[in-house]
Formats: C-alpha cells, sequence, structure tokens
C-alpha cells in the first residue's frame, strides 16, 4: 500500500479500497441493493436490472448450445467481464481479483436475477485502479528515463500473471511508460515533447473512464455474459443498437470501418466492402488506431486511451474530406514504426459494395489465356427495393450474372470468383449465387437447436456459367462464402484456391428486445441460432474450407479465425444428403498436376519469393512479445528492418529489370503499386485449368463422390 506521506493520493486510494471492501460484504447479505456500492460510484438502473432479466431468458430460450448455467458458465462469464476491464493485466492487483473472486461461483445467477451490483463494484474497483496508474504514469513524467537501459518490456501479457504487489505494478508501469516515450522520441519527438504528450495521454485516460456511464458497464456486463455462450451472441445497448443500425444501413460519411477499443486502443475490425478503406487496401483488420488528423496536413491528435465513441466522431465527416490515420499495424509490437494513412471520405452505400470485373489476358507458353475476374466483396440483397418492387434491385446474385454475361462477350475462357476478405452476409444469397454454377441441387444444410436440419437447395434450375471455374479465398472469408466455396467444392464444380477460410459455421438472428416485451424497451442481441453445414454433412465450424491449393497469406490463422475466438462452438458433422455431380460443366483437372505447375512456378517468381520473404518477415515480427528499452538498441533495429525491407524489395525489382528504390518509405507509395502476388498465382492456376479442361476426374474423387451421396 503506498504511503500517505510519499503519495498525497494515498488516503484516498486507501479510503476507497476500504469501502469497495466494506461493499463486498454487504453485497453478500443483499446484492441486489444500490446502496452497497461506495458513494458516488455508478449503480444499476432498475431498467437496466429488469433488462438483465429478459435478455437471460431469451438467451435461455433461443441460443443455440443449451448450455447450463451453472458454476462453470458463470466463472467463464466473470473471467471474461475482468478480460473486458483489464485485458492486459496491468490495473487488477492478484489480491484484487482474489478478493473479488468470492462472485465468481455466482457470477451468472447474480445477473439472471437482475443482481448486477458485483459486477459494478467489480468496475468500480477497475476505476480506481485506472485512475492510481494513470496518476503513477504521469508522475514518472517529471523524470527522463534511462534510455540505455539494458531492460527489456514484456508488452504480451494477455497470459501473464495479474501483479502480486504494488511494487511489481509500479515496475511493470516503469516499463510501460519507457516504451510509450520511446515510442515518441523514435518518431522524433524530443524528451520534452514526449512527456507533454504523454502528460496529455494519461490524463485523457483518467478522462474517458470518469465518462463511463452506467449504460456503458451494463453492456459490457451483459455481453460478459452472452459471449460465454458463443462469440457472435451479442448484446447492443440503445446506443449501440443504433451505431449497428447506422453501419448496417451504410447510410453515414466515413472510411468505411468497423472499430472496437481494446486495451486503449481503438482497433479496426473489419474493413467495410466497398468503402475508402477498403478501396484503399491499406487498412486492415486489427490494425491499432494511434492519432487522427483533419485535412492533409493538419494536426494529429493521439487518440490512445480515448473513448471509442470520440474517435469514431473525429473520423467521421463530410463527404469529399481527408482524414489521416495514424496506425499501429496489426501484430507489430507497441513502439513498433507507425503509418500515416490517408482517406478521403465518403458515403457508404451499397452501391460501393457490387460486384466488380476484369478482364485479364496472360500468354502463357505462347499461347494466349482469357481470364475473367470478378471481385464478390459481400453477400448483399437490396431487400427494400426488393420489397417495393424495383425491378432493377442490386444483389450479389444479379450483379455477378450481369458481369458474367459482360465477360462472355469478351471470350473469357475461365472465370476466377475472389473472395478474398468476403465476410459473408445474406444467406439466400450463398445459395442463389451457386445456382449460377452448379445443375439445381442442394447447397448448404441448416441445423437449429431442437436438431431440426433445413436443406436449402439452389433456386436455378439450370447453370448460367459452364465453364473453368476457381474460387479465391483467404482466411476473412467467413460465413457465407464458406458455404459457397464448401458447395463448389464439394460438386467438385471449381477448385478452391488460397488460404484456410475463417471458420464461422454459425448462424445468427438479431432479436429487438422490444418484441419480447409489452413495454417499449431498447437495445437488441445477435443470437447463434443455428449451425450450418455442407452437404457431405461436414461443418465448416472452425475448420473452415480448405483450398485444393494452398497460398501464402500475410493473415495468422491463429491470431485470426473461429478457432482464436474464446467460447466457439466446436467442430462436428451430420448427415450428408443426396446430391448428383452433373455432366456436362468443366470438370476440376487432376489437382496434383495443378499443384506440381504451381510449386515449380513459385520457384521461378520473383513476386511469390518477394510475397514469401515478407510473410516470414512479418510472422517474426508478430512473434515477439519483449522489445528493448534501449533507444539505441531500437533505433538499430528500425534501421534493420528498413535496410532488409528496401533490400527484399529491390531484389524483386532486379528481377523484373525495374529501378531500384532508394529508401524503404518509397515501398508501395505513389506510383510504386505492389503486386497482387496471389490473384496473379490464381491466374496461371486458371490458365493451367484451361489447358487441362476435359480431363476427366481420377477414380479416388468419383469414390469419394459415392461417399458423400447419400
Amino acid at each position: 500500500m503506498t504511503k500517505p506521506l510519499r503519495h498525497p493520493l494515498g488516503w484516498l486510494t486507501v479510503t476507497a479500497s476500504v469501502l469497495a471492501l466494506v461493499a463486498a460484504f454487504l453485497l453478500l447479505r443483499d446484492p441486489a441493493s444500490a446502496s452497497s456500492l461506495p458513494p458516488g460510484a455508478l449503480a444499476p438502473t432498475s431498467s437496466q436490472r429488469a433488462i438483465a432479466r429478459k435478455v437471460t431468458r431469451i438467451l435461455g430460450e433461443t441460443q443455440y448450445s443449451q448450455l447450463p448455467i451453472d458454476q462453470h458458465f458463470s466463472q467463464l462469464a466473470f473471467d471474461r467481464y475482468l478480460h473486458f476491464l483489464d485485458p492486459e493485466h496491468t490495473y487488477f492487483l492478484a489480491s484484487d481479483v482474489q478478493q473479488l473472486s468470492m462472485y465468481r461461483d455466482s457470477f451468472a445467477k447474480l445477473i439472471e436475477a437482475g443482481k448486477l451490483d458485483p459486477a459494478f463494484l467489480i468496475f468500480q474497483r477497475f476505476k480506481e485502479r485506472n485512475r492510481e496508474r494513470m496518476n503513477y504514469a504521469i508522475g514518472l513524467l517529471d523524470k527522463e528515463p534511462d534510455f540505455n537501459t539494458k531492460a527489456t518490456y514484456d508488452f504480451d501479457r494477455k497470459h501473464a500473471p495479474w501483479p502480486a504487489d504494488d511494487s511489481a505494478m509500479n515496475a511493470l508501469w516503469r516499463e510501460r511508460v519507457t516504451d510509450d516515450a520511446l515510442s515518441l522520441m523514435l518518431a522524433g519527438k524530443t524528451w520534452p515533447e514526449a512527456a507533454k504528450i504523454l502528460r496529455a495521454r494519461y490524463k485523457a485516460v483518467i478522462e474517458r473512464v470518469d465518462q463511463i456511464t452506467s449504460e456503458d458497464v451494463f453492456e459490457d456486463v451483459m455481453n460478459a455474459y452472452a459471449r460465454t455462450y458463443d462469440p457472435h451472441t451479442t448484446y447492443f445497448s440503445p446506443r449501440n443498437s443504433e451505431e449497428y443500425r447506422i453501419q448496417m444501413s451504410l447510410n453515414y460519411q466515413g472510411i468505411g470501418a468497423s472499430l472496437q477499443l481494446i486495451d486503449n486502443y481503438v482497433t479496426v475490425m473489419n474493413v467495410i466492402p466497398g468503402g475508402p478503406a477498403a478501396v484503399a487496401g491499406t487498412l486492415k483488420p486489427q490494425d491499432r488506431i494511434t492519432g487522427v488528423g483533419e485535412g492533409t496536413r493538419g494536426p494529429i491528435t493521439d487518440v490512445v486511451g480515448w473513448r471509442l465513441d470520440d474517435v469514431v466522431q473525429l473520423i467521421r465527416g463530410k463527404a469529399g474530406t481527408t482524414v489521416r490515420l495514424e496506425i499501429l499495424p496489426a501484430g507489430a509490437h507497441p513502439g513498433a514504426k507507425e503509418q500515416v494513412l490517408s482517406f478521403v471520405r465518403n458515403k457508404i452505400t451499397l452501391k460501393a459494395q457490387e460486384a466488380q470485373s476484369k478482364l485479364e489476358v496472360l500468354k502463357r507458353h505462347g499461347q494466349i489465356y482469357r481470364i475473367g475476374v470478378i471481385t464478390v466483396p459481400s453477400f448483399y440483397e437490396d431487400v427494400a427495393a426488393e420489397n417495393a418492387g424495383d425491378p432493377n434491385y442490386r444483389s450479389t446474385t444479379r450483379d455477378v450474372l450481369r458481369l458474367l454475361r459482360k465477360l462472355e462477350q469478351q471470350h473469357i475462357e475461365g472465370l476466377i470468383l475472389d473472395l478474398r476478405d468476403d465476410g459473408g452476409g445474406y444467406l439466400p444469397e450463398a445459395t442463389a449465387l451457386t445456382g449460377l454454377f452448379i445443375q439445381h441441387g442442394p447447397v448448404v444444410q441448416l441445423r437449429d437447436r431442437s436438431g431440426r436440419i433445413e436443406v436449402l437447395d439452389d433456386p436455378e434450375k439450370a447453370p448460367a456459367y459452364t465453364g473453368p471455374l476457381a474460387v479465391l479465398v483467404n482466411r476473412y472469408s467467413a460465413s457465407a462464402s464458406e458455404i459457397f466455396a464448401g458447395a463448389i467444392q464439394d460438386y467438385h464444380r471449381g477448385l478452391i484456391i488460397g488460404q484456410n477460410t475463417f471458420g464461422k459455421g454459425t448462424v445468427q438472428n438479431l432479436i429487438p428486445l422490444d418484441s419480447w416485451s409489452r413495454k417499449p424497451v431498447d437495445g437488441q442481441l445477435t443470437v447463434t441460432i443455428g449451425k450450418f453445414y455442407r452437404i457431405t454433412g461436414q461443418s465448416t465450424q472452425h475448420r473452415g474450407v480448405i483450398p485444393d491449393i494452398v497460398l501464402p497469406s500475410p493473415i495468422n490463422p491463429k491470431q485470426v479465425g473461429e478457432s482464436a475466438l474464446p467460447q466457439s462452438l466446436p467442430y462436428d458433422r451430420i448427415d450428408g444428403v443426396p446430391f448428383q455431380i452433373a455432366t456436362g460443366l468443366a470438370a476440376v483437372p487432376p489437382i496434383t498436376q495443378l499443384n506440381a505447375d504451381e510449386l515449380a512456378r513459385e520457384r521461378r517468381s520473383p513476386n511469390f519469393q518477394w510475397l514469401q520473404a515478407d510473410i516470414a518477415a512479418i510472422d517474426g515480427m508478430q512473434s515477439k512479445q519483449t522489445v528493448s528499452l534501449n533507444i539505441a538498441t531500437r533505433r538499430a533495429e528500425r534501421k534493420s528492418e528498413d535496410k532488409d525491407l528496401l533490400a527484399l524489395e529491390n531484389t524483386r525489382r532486379a528481377a523484373l529489370g525495374l529501378a531500384p528504390l532508394k529508401h524503404a518509405s518509397q515501398i508501395g507509395g505513389k506510383g510504386d503499386k505492389l503486386p497482387d502476388v496471389v490473384l496473379d498465382q490464381a491466374e496461371d492456376i486458371m490458365a493451367d485449368m484451361i489447358r487441362l479442361d476435359g480431363i476427366a476426374l481420377p477414380s479416388v474423387q468419383t469414390a469419394k463422390i459415392a461417399t458423400h451421396t447419400r
């Protein structure tokens, strides 16, 4: 415990902790009593208590998993709530966790009963510790840290033990403040400038936490409960329900990205297809936003520790204006080199998400190959326009068919559907799109919580395209994308190329709380109500769709995908349904031959060698869990990284007969578009498919088909 003579806030800290301890024992007697919370602390409202009872009842009656709300469920929900508050174990002491764990075995039961005070008490303890840490960090800025130390900073603390006492916590924060300062000084700041920025940042953290409302705490509590079922079951507060509506309607002006606050960093969760960020291609999921600047030259405001709402408001703005984001790239350690990305804001509309096409003409071995590429950013349908009777309403299937007819007029010999980064969308579009490429038949099976199975057929009676087909996927291809890719693979209608897909094999339903109440109730739930299965009976859950030909990707499957999410539902399988491989459609040539040709090509391709080396460098960076706190060491590391990056790029350019670059900062800059190596390789594979078109399926594949037909 901090001595009061050494720290002016010492007695305040002791008093707050004592009050919290007294409140904890009062809660054991009457957890529903708001008076048990310390004076001035946030407390749940009577409405929130009622909503908690309603939400838990709805989940119990509709959620697919049907998990028992027992001691184990309570423990998971409690641990998840602590993780929401303190994911890196840098605020709570081990003694805090031990004391608050008196609620661990009954946490879910208390929420079900509307007894929310224990959760609010836990938040109050977090708020106290947060203030202590920020004030301690601000105090450290009175003296310049030792930047010549041999010490290191362990920044990945998700699985680290909670600090044992104040001494251990102080040591941790000395390292963290030193690393924060180093990051700024490596960006060209002097120590006084860095100290000024950090002082403002840490004060902002206190202010943001002080601005947290009862509604914010309640939303975290309910999501700790809801996501214990599975990672896609979610509670939205009234405010975030409106935010969700805005994003789903695609009717706002911004850059087109969904964001979430994770450990003081506003983090990119998804890039909305067709928006400015997606068009630029520079912003990626899991990138962390450290600063926001207005215009092309305005100052960049440090936003580390800001509330998510406030950062969103900075990023949004009038269409046609420019916003700059300072980014700590996904997987980069704190203090790594940041990037500044510029985006021109625009209205995010359905039109921006539409499928697009292009014709690629390749010359291979003296022969010309005409290949169509259709990019499908999402599975969409303008339901409102369709319901209004608009004969020209837009949908993925209608747009792909239109683009396909245009490509056929350009005499394509093969087609690639690019579903990379396609996170899914409207389920009927997955079955409809499949129908453009197969003879009429089943596409996917849906199983609900009662065990009832529904088989969805494609709505088309005959295929619209019968030529060679490939589907390009990566780890961000999810849900409806996996239904489509899985069906194409099961029918042996086309080749799946790329990276193992996301592995999301669950179905969600949006439930406004109003629909379960006689009185108006704001807020809504997304609830997992079922799982989908391929026609072979296999689930895509966890496993995803495994490509026939694997191509490298910088997306780390250990960090991205259903298998990386806590409490995700397991893989399983059910009986398959009868389906028939149609004749008259282009068959998939022998995959062993295609793989052999691709491997030989990869060994000769400078672009492919560059991609593999770049991925290896990214993997090396992401594997780091500690960084040096020595400024000379860090500068040398950055210089070495830039040197290696430049050498790698210039090796590629030399092999292609391009002029070398002088600085690493020029890579991917204006007039230096980097190649889409994976798409280039997919086009080469398609050229091989066209050349080998007509070769019969080997007997081993025929046997596999017979096994899957029941």
